[in-house]
């Protein structure tokens, strides 16, 4: 019986025409070269360094792992290699929800050759979900093939091509501020103050459920940002402009301390929004608060809008900009990279505005008409 001999596989150093040089691991899969880059020169410093980093490079290789040939053995290899790396436990759950609903039922007996760009394109239009929610399919499936191509299982992305609008289908609901203040005097504590923070600052669920009395620097006039929280899980900040700290003005300031002495966890590494419930170890569920108290006070209050924790970011754009405020600002305030986003996705004209900025535009135009009528 012939011997199976373990691979050490070989890493070397390769320069790259534009950045730092990178190390490369080669090792067999059978009659097959396979090669990756396992990072740079500045990520591994010495050789040592890289090989260290090759380990689990190593057991595949020397457990000579099938190379997938299905859409359903390429989704198994990417669980292994790529999804726990990288990877919020909120953003694995998505990908795991698309995977499971969508991507392997319809495609998982597959082949890896057999998914054309037009077939999947044509199966997206059938699936029974918002365009955003497409979209998001589509960029699993992207993903998955460019794992494949990354680690030479596969030589194209046919989703690359694929076309898939995300065009939102429903203009995001917005509250004005005769709104919020009747939506704040229907709520008890600590939902009015929740609301209140939310409105005046225009923090995402995850990033106000995850806020703790050591992050309020009263003096210096602050809140600072390092965390998030996504069905009780601790996670990152979305983005390095998220983690940007915000102004803490007297009046929220007030409003937070009148709350810090009455809440029952107070403490500094205690949630500002602590559950009673789970005795102060974890915060509120924004489900919850949303569904047995924010929408029943909206109600009391004759709002009928829809309202979700995200209705306060998009309202606090739109009242930035009816307010005149620079672009600039606001784009700071939301914490977007981009101005782009802040103009064309979170802000919306109120309808006096509107009518305002016509009658202004329709007072050029009345001497010309005048003259043209006489």
């Amino acid at each position: 019986m012939k011997r199976t001999r373990y691979q050490l596989g070989s890493l070397t150093r390769e320069a790259r025409k534009a950045g730092p040089a990178v190390w490369i691991y080669r090792w067999r899969e059978g009659d097959v070269h396979r090669k990756t880059v396992v990072g740079d020169v500045k990520k591994f410093r010495t050789k040592a360094d890289a090989m260290a980093a090759c380990e689990q490079l190593r057991r595949n290789a020397n457990r000579q792992v099938k190379t997938p040939h299905t859409v359903g053995e390429l989704v198994g290899h990417y669980r292994e290699q790529e999804l726990p790396k990288g990877k919020s436990p909120s953003t694995r759950d998505g990908y795991e929800c698309y995977l499971k609903t969508w991507i392997l039922p319809m495609w998982g007996e597959y082949k890896l050759s057999d998914v054309r760009t037009v077939a999947v394109e044509s199966w997206l239009q059938s699936v029974p979900r918002s365009l955003g929610s497409r979209a998001k399919i589509r960029s699993v499936m992207s993903a998955l093939f460019s794992h494949a191509t990354r680690w030479e299982l596969y030589d194209r992305n046919p989703i690359a091509l694929v076309r898939q609008s995300a065009k939102r289908e429903k203009v995001p609901v917005v509250l004005t501020a005769v709104e919020i203040r009747s939506l704040l005097s229907e709520l008890q504590e600590p939902y009015r103050t929740m609301v209140f923070l939310a409105a005046t600052t225009a923090l995402r669920a995850s990033e106000l459920l995850a806020l703790q009395w050591r992050d309020m620097d009263f003096d210096a006039g602050q809140i600072r940002l390092s965390r998030g929280i996504v069905h009780q899980k601790i996670t990152a900040m979305k983005t390095e402009a998220s983690r940007k700290p915000l102004p803490l003005t007297a009046e929220l300031a007030l409003v937070l301390a009148n709350w810090r002495a009455k809440c029952a966890y107070n403490q500094s590494n205690d949630w500002v929004f602590a559950s009673l419930d789970k005795k102060g170890t974890q915060p509120l569920w924004p489900e919850n608060v949303l569904r047995r108290h924010v929408r029943p006070a909206a109600m009391r209050a004759g709002i009928t809008k829809r309202i979700g924790f995200h209705t306060f970011r998009h309202s606090f754009a739109t009242i930035l900009r009816s307010n005149h405020e620079d672009i600039k600002t606001a784009q700071e305030l939301l914490r977007h990279a981009n101005s782009k986003v802040t103009m064309d996705t979170y802000t919306q004209a109120f309808d006096p505005a509107k009518i305002a900025a016509q009658e202004r535009l329709a007072d050029m135009f009345v001497p010309i008409c005048s003259r043209g009528s006489a």
